[in-house]
């Protein structure tokens, strides 16, 4: 192991272990690693909007002949006029045209990506060569998605048969809520398994390279 690896090692340990002491309390080793972590961030996003964006998506290819890319060019540099107040207004432009455009490619995708699958799964095939578990699972799927709709029908008061389908649909929801929390600790135990693992493995035994 070369000196520059024990180095980027022990560096990676101690903002590793900086980060682990907020555990004890706040002190100034995590937030010391808390604002240089947030500092790098931004320096990489700044870097990456630069090359893959700025460079890549609107300046060379305006080199190469496109130029009418110099509208979104401008519409960006307005972006800059709010740093100014007295003419921050005229960011609300190039503002509205990113809300909007944003706002149209994400009903798409999500339309796409989400709603249609979300409606295909709930039209599966009961019988034929669909089998037991897959008919079943159809059922529980329809059941989720009517019971879940009618607990967010707020038009009539949930009493009787409504109001059943309506508890039904929280368990669906309590479910759903759970399985996302559940994903969630999953991926951040899965976080702190790796940077035990870098302790055990790599910084520990970089201190008989050390003594």
């Amino acid at each position: 192991m070369s000196s520059v690896e024990i180095i980027q090692i022990w560096v990676a340990a101690f903002f590793t272990l900086a980060i682990f002491s907020f555990l004890y309390k706040d002190n100034p080793f995590y937030k010391l690693a808390e604002h240089i972590f947030a500092g790098l961030s931004a320096g990489y996003y700044v870097g990456l909007i630069w090359k893959a964006v700025i460079i890549q998506q609107l300046w060379d290819p305006m080199l190469a002949g496109s130029w009418w890319l110099v509208i979104p060019g401008i519409l960006g540099v307005l972006m800059f006029a709010r740093l100014w107040p007295r003419i921050s207004w005229v960011s609300r432009i190039a503002l509205a045209f990113v809300m909007g455009n944003t706002a149209g490619i994400f009903l798409i995708t999500q339309l796409h990506g989400i709603v249609l699958p979300q409606m295909q799964s709930t039209m599966l095939a009961l019988g034929g060569t669909a089998g037991f578990a897959s008919a079943l699972l159809a059922i529980i799927v329809v059941v989720g998605v009517i019971s879940t709709l009618i607990y967010f029908y707020f038009s009539k008061e949930h009493t009787g048969v409504l109001g059943v389908t309506a508890r039904v649909g929280i368990w669906f929801i309590m479910v759903s809520f759970g399985a996302h929390f559940g994903y969630t600790v999953m991926a951040r135990i899965s976080l702190l398994i790796g940077r035990v693992y870098f302790l055990a493995d790599q910084w520990l035994p970089s201190f008989s390279q050390l003594f």
